[in-house]
């Protein structure tokens, strides 16, 4: 148990490649950030993550969780300040953007479903000024929403919903632009419900990119995660996979969607562990088919 709280501060970049742009396309470099569950104390977690700005990406993806505590929002930007100062990005919200945790029995980790009920109501975060320094910052939103941005010198169709884990995704309507036009598409959610990945990948994503399952947080070694807190099944528990098959550049899977879920990069405070699952980054390079 000792080293399963020590893990939690062995923070690590992952880097994978996904061959999904247009024949000829200079490659993309994309951070893919999630579930940082930062509270003001994470002093090394806080110069973990302001050191991601030296890869230098060409876009960050923030697919939320990124507060655990009423008082975090201040070193959580300190903390993204080098990026969002110098780099495009995109985020949704996750439940821990929206209301702080609670004590509970780590043992509810291993349910199916790990949401609780409550006698009261949660502690509410600042989710709204979390957003508007985002946005101030440039980074476009896509809760429930749809944009264009560019990056170098491509166009990325977006789509993303607001976080399914608390059941407040209402996925946009579909536009003509959707299909016409973009050198990419990609599809934003914190939590990778099946019901949300079945949508992007009818809406025409070529990426589809997810935080919210920890990787299973406490796995076992040559087997993996024991859950994910959805319905999303193990195997898809963190890494580069396709959906609703197999990954794209398998056989079987040539109708399939790319999908990376990141592991994340924190814990509830309630239960600080992680086993045989490091806290992660991800620099994803998009490069051509």
């Amino acid at each position: 148990m000792a080293y399963a709280h020590v893990e939690t501060k062995l923070f690590t970049l992952r880097e994978v490649t996904v061959p999904v742009l247009p024949p000829g396309a200079r490659d993309l470099r994309v951070l893919h950030v999630s579930d940082l569950h930062l509270v003001p104390t994470q002093q090394r977690k806080i110069d973990w993550i302001r050191s991601l700005a030296e890869l230098e990406p060409d876009l960050v993806v923030d697919t939320g969780d990124n507060l655990a505590h009423v008082e975090a929002l201040d070193p959580l930007l300190h903390a993204l300040e080098p990026l969002l100062d110098s780099t495009p990005g995109l985020f949704v919200m996750g439940s821990n953007d929206y209301y702080a945790p609670s004590p509970k029995n780590p043992a509810r980790y291993l349910l199916p479903d790990a949401r609780v009920s409550r006698s009261e109501p949660p502690r509410e975060l600042p989710a709204a000024e979390l957003a508007a320094a985002f946005r101030d910052a440039g980074w476009v939103d896509l809760t429930n929403r749809r944009d264009v941005v560019e990056v170098g010198g491509l166009r990325l169709d977006l789509v993303g919903v607001d976080d399914p884990h608390l059941d407040r995704d209402v996925f946009p309507e579909t536009e003509l632009s959707r299909t016409m036009g973009a050198d990419l598409r990609l599809g934003v959610t914190h939590a990778p419900y099946r019901r949300v990945l079945d949508q992007m990948h009818a809406d025409g994503s070529d990426v589809i990119i997810a935080g919210h399952t920890h990787g299973g947080q406490l796995c076992v070694p040559g087997f993996g995660a024991l859950v994910t807190n959805c319905d999303l099944d193990r195997r898809r528990a963190k890494g580069l996979h396709g959906w609703p098959g197999a990954r794209p550049d398998e056989d079987g899977g040539e109708a399939s969607t790319w999908l990376h879920v990141s592991a994340g990069a924190g814990t509830s405070p309630y239960a600080p562990f992680r086993f045989a699952c490091r806290p992660e980054a991800t620099l994803v390079t998009l490069t051509s088919r």
